[in-house]
């Protein structure tokens, strides 16, 4: 990360493009290979890969509105402290919270709440972003690529949990007569999902080849 100046960028997109483009164009998982950690080891199921990505965008709007309201209060010196420092207490505050309302939840997830500091999705998008931006712009990215993240992630996991369990959010979709794919319940299970979902986004009928450039 670059020492220079933060200033609002000369030409800010709509508000609409920037929100779009986190979904399709720069999707997070799928497109930037961003928060790689949360999406193998979380989405064993449909449930915790859900909470997780909600926990995320809830931290990445919240962080995202302040950074950008504080841009030009904040030294360029100690930007990146000041950035850590309030996801952290947003991080904390959702640990707190998803402990006080689904403590079991919280069990499944583990460490990777607490993870959520150093997700590089987070930080990256006030670097590039939150701090050049005002706070309407830093609002659409945040829920764009928010949503991104959260999408890609529950695809994953309804995918894995299908094959893996035969349930969809703990309920049964699948005839008893099958067999479930315990591997796709394991971290191999997660790289199988993943390189199928972004083969197949590639080869989706009718995608630009140059839309995601």
């Amino acid at each position: 990360m670059s020492d220079v100046p933060l200033t609002d960028l000369d030409a800010p997109p709509p508000a609409r493009t920037t929100f779009t483009r986190g979904l399709g164009a720069e999707n997070p998982v799928l497109v930037q290979a961003l928060g790689m950690c949360p999406t193998l080891a979380v989405t064993n199921s449909a449930v915790n890969a859900l909470a997780m990505g909600l926990a995320t965008s809830l931290v990445l709007l919240v962080a995202a509105t302040v950074v950008s309201a504080a841009r030009h209060r904040i030294p360029t010196q100690v930007r990146i402290a000041s950035w850590v420092l309030v996801i952290a207490t947003l991080v904390t505050c959702v640990d707190y919270g998803l402990q006080a309302v689904a403590l079991e939840l919280h069990a499944e997830l583990g460490a990777f709440v607490s993870l959520i500091v150093v997700n590089c999705l987070i930080l990256g998008r006030m670097e590039a972003f939150a701090s050049r931006q005002p706070v309407p712009l830093a609002v659409a990215d945040a829920l764009g690529m928010g949503a991104g993240f959260t999408g890609a992630l529950l695809v994953l996991g309804v995918l894995r949990e299908i094959l893996g369990s035969g349930t969809l959010f703990g309920v049964a979709v699948l005839p008893s007569s099958f067999q479930p794919w315990t591997v796709m319940l394991l971290p191999p299970g997660g790289f199988f999902a993943l390189a199928a979902v972004v083969l197949l986004r590639a080869a989706w009928p009718g995608r630009p080849a140059e839309a995601d450039r």
